[in-house]
């Protein structure tokens, strides 16, 4: 079976080193998240990940969620490792000090979010819905509902939950039916049906928040006339406590290929008592910043099943031993090499490796933009941090959630036929991985999401938030030789993804379906240009201190980085290509003859 180590050493490098973390100091609210703080709070997650979470791992795959009469249970172990995870107020950690969290920064938040994915995904679940109802309800909700919910939803004694799909629409929600109709205490009648529920019903917590999208009477058709309502599962009473039942039921849950141990309910509302968040008519404006929040919690998703992957095969290929190595025996006292040797053994390592760990710099990247966005007191750099933010969104949502799926796959392949055996344990990570790239938007989505909202937004205002530093990290440091491996290569793939943005956007001006035949490809450039702009970044750092470094780490991040450009880079030119190819290929087949 195998194991999780919570990567510390990398994420402190990229924490400290990576970025100043002076910079996090520096904002209001955030001056205790020092290094003296920040390091034990990583070593207890770490110890809380491996030794509570990742142990019901497996067994809460085989268990699954149990449905009866409208009642879910969670597999055996999970109330008792909430409990202490809630307890130890790691739910609220990032979250405001006034509703009861701890306050700490985003930056440290997303490495927490990591280890908990890489050791129980479908745990994280519930964690990380819960986090997203409360950003929304924080930022879009009447201080009478943030007053009643968000102390309890913050100390993990209730959870949260989004109510987006319905049977008849998905990423389409101007189709929802759901309907609200006004009612006593200026609340709202709830009545409908919402599918795919993630943590909709189950037994961790008293209550159960749902952010359900509705329409109100007489609402605009389509996305216009979508309204959002908070919607408990069980009514407060006066003193704060979960009161009289709401008209609110699990009619059932979904039987997945993956992520077994996370209940996902079909939800009906009968009725049921409700409270409007936000504006009438304008609930996708609200809904929106949980579904950020989500997106970037299912990149991160990927990241985590992507590191257990490449653990567990690296101990698999130290120890299994098959055949000797093509260049003549390696370990001449065992009866075979192990399969460590073998070139296409190594490709597998370390392109996990070289994903993992671009991908850990990326999601910090983000997390830190975010911390700046809350936090900061200059608008102009909110703004900016914000305008990061939301470019690079769907790409941690779909790349990333593409590398911890590819990742997975390629840990199936080290192990060979034990892989696909499930007692091994590495395919459940192959089947938990896939559906991070089809929820919270589909990845083709996203892709559309990029070319189609994010790049022409203000003229262009995002990608120069992505561009400019790039460009003139490349110009600060093309003279220096050590990093000509290293900077040539990004400059080069940088090149193309700007002549590629040219085509995109001019074609999609005469032709939307040529932007839309790009996009998916568009994308993945775009991040393997991200990850290459912070591998560089790696690479100067590692050149700079590895020397008297006994531990490898600094040597072991370049050869990693040289990998990197070196093996995985040139996909940009085979991306670039198909990008500039068009799309009239795709199009012009007639419908009639699929």
């Amino acid at each position: 079976m195998p194991s999780y180590t919570a990567p510390l050493r990398d994420m402190r490098f990229v924490y400290h080193e990576l970025f100043d973390a002076g910079d996090i100091t520096a904002l209001p609210g955030c001056e205790d998240a020092t290094a003296d703080l920040v390091d034990p709070v990583l070593d207890e997650a770490a110890r809380l990940a491996e030794n509570e979470l990742f142990p019901l791992n497996h067994s809460g795959d085989r268990e699954g969620c149990r449905y009866q009469d409208g009642a879910v249970t969670t597999p055996a172990g999970f109330k008792a490792a909430y409990e202490q995870y809630a307890q130890g107020g790691w739910i609220g950690l990032a979250c405001d000090p006034q509703y009861g969290g701890q306050g700490m920064p985003a930056t440290l938040n997303v490495l927490l979010e990591e280890m908990a994915c890489s050791a129980n995904v479908s745990f994280a679940t519930y964690i990380g819905l819960t986090r997203g109802a409360y950003r929304a309800i924080r930022a879009f909700a009447s201080e009478a509902l943030k007053d009643r919910y968000l102390p309890k939803m913050v100390s993990g004694e209730w959870s949260g939950t989004m109510c987006l799909t319905e049977p008849q629409c998905g990423t389409d929600l101007g189709l929802i039916r759901a309907r609200a109709e006004p009612a006593e205490n200026d609340g709202y009648r709830i009545s409908g049906t919402k599918i795919f529920i993630t943590a909709g019903e189950h037994d961790l917590t008293t209550n159960i928040i749902h952010l359900v999208l509705a329409r109100l009477p007489g609402a605009p058709a389509g996305i216009k006339g979508i309204s959002l309502f908070l919607v408990p599962k069980f009514l407060p009473t006066e003193d704060g406590e979960a009161g009289e039942r709401n008209a609110v039921t699990c009619a059932g849950i979904e039987d997945k290929m993956g992520i077994k141990a996370s209940a996902t309910c079909v939800i009906n509302l009968d009725g049921a008592m409700g409270w409007l968040v936000g504006e009438p008519h304008k609930g996708m404006r609200a809904m929106f910043t949980m579904m950020n929040e989500a997106r970037l919690g299912v990149g991160i998703q990927g990241l985590g099943l992507g590191v257990s992957a490449y653990q567990a095969a690296v101990d698999y290929a130290r120890e299994r031993q098959q055949g000797r190595a093509l260049g003549g025996t390696q370990y001449p006292e065992q009866p075979a090499d192990p399969i460590m040797v073998h070139p296409d053994i190594r490709r597998m390592l370390l392109t996990m490796r070289a994903f993992t760990e671009g991908a850990r710099a990326l999601t910090t990247w983000v997390a830190r933009q975010i911390d700046v966005r809350d936090h900061s007191e200059d608008p102009q750099a909110r703004k900016e941090a914000d305008d990061l933010v939301q470019l690079l969104t769907p790409l941690v949502k779909s790349y990333l959630s593409e590398v911890g799926h590819d990742a997975a796959q390629m840990a199936v392949q080290v192990y060979g036929g034990h892989g696909y055996i499930r007692d091994n344990g590495v395919e459940q990570y192959a089947r938990d991985a896939r559906i991070a790239m089809i929820y919270e938007g589909a990845n083709g989505i996203q892709a559309l999401d990029l070319v189609g909202r994010k790049l022409p937004a203000h003229t262009g205002r995002y990608l120069r938030r992505f561009f400019h530093p790039v460009q003139a990290w490349i110009d600060a440091n093309t003279a220096d030789q050590a990093l000509q491996p290293f900077v040539l290569p990004l400059a080069k793939a940088f090149g193309r993804l700007q002549l590629a943005t040219g085509q995109v956007a001019q074609a999609g001006l005469k032709d939307p379906n040529e932007a839309g035949a790009a996009s998916s490809e568009y994308l993945k450039l775009f991040a393997l240009v991200a990850l290459a702009f912070l591998w560089a970044r790696m690479a100067k750092i590692a050149l700079a201190k590895r020397e008297g470094d006994d531990s490898g780490f600094y040597d072991a991040k370049l050869m990693t980085a040289r990998f990197f450009v070196e093996r995985v880079l040139p996909q940009s030119g085979s991306l670039f290509a198909t990008i500039m190819a068009g799309g009239n290929t795709m199009m012009s087949f007639p419908d009639e003859a699929f």
